[in-house]
């Protein structure tokens, strides 16, 4: 991959952002949803969020849901105060999405999906 700063010598600002899009369409999310048991609201989230990753990420995300009531200290090492709490680790920059992760547009914009409105 190139660096997203790499301008090409001769390259049209529509085939540098078709570059740069193709490029984003190979990154790996790397994504660790903490939660508290499995708690209907805990449930909610785990499928919400994969439902989003198989439909917008199909085949490049890694998804580790960690139950802060049995791994305590992975919570407090990442400082997790609520849960659900979804945090993108990569591709950076490393993002956090707290509460209900039902909303997909509100999901997909945590995740760099989609762009600002």
């Amino acid at each position: 991959m190139t660096d997203a700063t790499t301008h090409r010598p001769h390259e049209s600002a529509t085939k540098r952002y078709e570059r740069l899009v193709d490029e984003r369409k190979c990154e790996r999310f790397v994504l660790r949803l903490y939660v508290t048991g499995m708690t209907p609201r805990s449930c909610e989230a785990i499928a919400a969020i994969r439902g989003v990753c198989e439909q917008h990420l199909a085949g490049r995300f890694d998804l580790e849901v960690i139950d802060i009531y049995e791994h305590p200290a992975l919570a407090a090492g990442e400082q997790i105060l609520a849960a659900p709490t979804l945090v993108k680790q990569l591709p950076l920059p490393l993002r956090r999405l707290i509460g209900n992760l039902a909303d997909t547009e509100r999901v997909l914009l945590g995740l760099d999906l989609r762009p600002d409105p």
